[in-house]
């Protein structure tokens, strides 16, 4: 067995300079021009821009096309989910560094050479911030996530191996190495039409992931989002609560190819899942997705959360941990309050939201 310590991907950080950003884009008309035009201006000299439509029906195709001229390539497809577009797109692509970058997002021109001052030999991935915008692109006054001071790749894969999280963006916030890519890839079928659950479950445990705290990546909230929530959405935590077990699942499968060794059911002890679950049960309990699953059994595993690393700050962990026992024992009009504050960020008051982001 190998130790959580070392890592499989030891290719040097600067191999080559080629950069490859790939768009999946689904009937995102009003959007995939901005990402394809951010991306078009990444302040870097070697960048390939890929654009994968996955069947959309509405006028993304001759938007994308309208960018032939500079030199993007282009993928049209059937419906087959993100994920699957996002294969066709790394088939076909060149670049050591991959970016795959969701079509109602957008980056920031500095990405590429932030990411490069952090460089070092063994990395699967690089983390950024988000920042969180409406439909129009106006800031919404929050960044995402929040890093720790003194975030580790030790640290995110000490977070990852006992408690199947640790402070991540999503898809867009996220730069690959191909040497990391190269041993997920072809992917696991039908694990997940999101192309992040294949990623995040495994990078930190076949590498090292590296933080930069700079908001690089604007987050679009728009309505359908795959994962931010205008409004609160039940159905949505329990399927994102289905994939997030799968995910775990899938990423111990993956370490123990290579000889690292992860509990399958350590996704219990995650705050994320923790509160998913615990929103879940108190709200929506007929259509929970875990078998014989319970509000005691929640607060039983959030013990056991609030003694293990989870990448938080010390006030966050405490707040996390306060939150739980708050939703577990309120009223249901309360809980329901509380729950919407933590998954549709535009409900949280202004107090609130000036609070989380101090924390």
């Amino acid at each position: 067995m190998t130790s959580l310590t070392s890592y499989s991907c030891h290719a040097p950080a600067d191999r080559s300079k080629l950069a490859s950003v790939i768009i999946c884009n689904y009937n995102y008309e009003r959007f995939v021009g901005e990402a394809i035009s951010s991306a078009l201006n990444i302040d870097w000299p070697n960048v390939e821009v890929i654009v994968v439509d996955d069947g959309s029906t509405d006028r993304s195709r001759s938007i994308i096309e309208s960018f032939a001229s500079r030199g993007i390539k282009m993928i049209f497809q059937a419906n087959r989910g993100q994920a699957s577009a996002a294969e066709e797109g790394y088939r076909i692509s060149k670049g050591e560094w991959v970016l795959f970058l969701d079509a109602d997002d957008t980056v920031h021109p500095s990405l590429l050479r932030e990411a490069k001052t952090v460089m070092r030999p063994g990395w699967s991935s690089i983390q950024f911030q988000m920042r969180l915008v409406d439909e129009s692109g106006r800031f919404l006054g929050s960044v995402f996530p929040k890093y720790n001071k003194n975030t580790t790749p030790e640290k995110i894969r000490k977070s990852l191996a006992t408690t199947a999280s640790y402070p991540t963006p999503p898809t867009s916030g996220n730069l690959l190495s191909r040497d990391f890519l190269e041993q997920i890839f072809p992917l696991q079928q039908n694990m997940d039409r999101w192309i992040d659950s294949y990623f995040l479950a495994t990078a930190p445990l076949l590498g090292d992931v590296l933080t930069v705290c700079k908001p690089l990546i604007s987050y679009r909230i728009h309505g359908r989002n795959d994962g931010a929530q205008l409004t609160l959405d039940l159905a949505r935590i329990a399927r994102d609560l289905g994939r997030h077990i799968t995910r775990t699942e899938y990423g111990a499968k993956v370490a123990q190819k290579f000889g690292v060794e992860v509990a399958p059911d350590r996704w219990r002890y995650g705050f994320y899942n923790l509160a998913m679950r615990i929103a879940s049960l108190r709200l929506a309990h007929e259509s929970h997705p875990i078998h014989n699953d319970a509000v005691l059994s929640c607060l039983r595993d959030g013990l056991v959360a609030t003694c293990s690393p989870q990448g938080l700050t010390p006030l966050r962990h405490m707040a996390m941990s306060f939150w739980l026992v708050s939703v577990a024992v309120a009223p249901k009009r309360i809980a329901r309050v509380l729950i919407s504050w933590r998954f549709a960020p535009m409900s949280r008051p202004r107090f609130v939201q000036r609070t989380i982001q101090s924390a």
